[in-house]
């Protein structure tokens, strides 16, 4: 248990961090860098029940998107703010970083097993993202639809 909250808590502090190099808006910064904590925390649920990568990742950056398009409209400011400090702890940084190394020693065996599981991780946090902003494109054209119903 212990291991998991000091993850959660680097989640965190990893996010707030990013939040200052890239000039995120103070007052914007505890809430989006809760986002990370959510997305790692069912990262790590799903890991728990899956023994891949790609199915954890993809609901990791699914919930992630879902709460960076929550936190858009109740903050009034763009999902992609909330979005990219959420998803950032399942970013395959260690994948790429083993792949790049095993090409530099001229590993064919460990780069193609690296290299796979970092595309396999970047496609699950791409899909991830794409359903829930889907859905959101959706909902808000239904939305605008019942109102121009409305107003006629």
């Amino acid at each position: 248990m212990e291991k998991i909250i000091l993850q959660l808590l680097t989640a965190w502090i990893g996010s707030v961090s990013f939040s200052f190099v890239f000039n995120l808006r103070k007052r914007l910064i505890p809430i989006a860098s809760l986002g990370s904590v959510l997305c790692w925390g069912i990262y790590l649920l799903g890991a728990h029940y899956y023994n891949e990568e790609f199915i954890p990742c993809l609901l990791a950056s699914a919930v992630a998107a879902l709460y960076a398009e929550i936190l858009a409209r109740i903050k009034k400011a763009p999902a992609t703010l909330f979005l990219i400090t959420g998803v950032l702890p399942v970013i395959p940084g260690s994948k790429l970083y083993y792949t790049m190394s095993n090409v530099v020693y001229k590993d064919w065996q460990l780069t193609k097993k690296y290299g796979m599981l970092t595309l396999e991780s970047a496609i699950a946090i791409a899909i991830g993202i794409s359903i829930i902003w889907a859905f959101s494109v959706m909902m808000q054209n239904v939305l605008r639809k019942i109102r121009t119903d409305i107003d006629i």
